[in-house]
């Protein structure tokens, strides 16, 4: 694939990932964590691609965040931190056999994820010509 092509595939997972974490946030907190994630991931992925950036990982894309956006003066610092928090959740979700997401946190992480999109979305011109009309 392409740079373009890479950047649109991330640019729709983070999409749909975000509609998924809203459709199941009153279902179960966990999944509605995970996908909430998902959604800032793939879309700062989207971004990065799009500037012909790929990482290996998680760690490889959160740092990338902390030091290429909001270091860099692209991001504010509450969008920094909404990234890591996101990845904490997603990690207690997935893991944490003792301790599980609560509703909330899960309606503040959707929320975290939409702000996320929403700023790919707002530096990412050539993302928005895929979004349907």
């Amino acid at each position: 694939m392409s740079e373009g092509e890479d950047a649109l595939w991330f640019w729709r997972h983070a999409r749909t990932a975000l509609s998924a974490a809203r459709r199941t946030l009153d279902i179960d907190a966990s999944t509605a964590s995970n996908r909430a994630y998902y959604a800032a991931f793939y879309a700062v992925s989207a971004l990065f691609a799009a500037e012909g950036r790929t990482f290996r990982g998680h760690s490889g894309v959160e740092a990338a965040v902390h030091r290429d956006l909001v270091r860099a003066g692209r991001w504010s610092e509450d969008l920094g931190t909404a990234f890591g928090e996101l990845h904490r959740l997603r990690m207690t979700a997935d893991y944490d056999v003792s301790t599980f997401p609560s509703v909330e946190e899960a309606q503040e992480a959707v929320r975290q994820a939409k702000m996320i999109v929403e700023a790919v979305r707002d530096a990412c011109p050539e993302l928005n010509q895929s979004e349907p009309s």
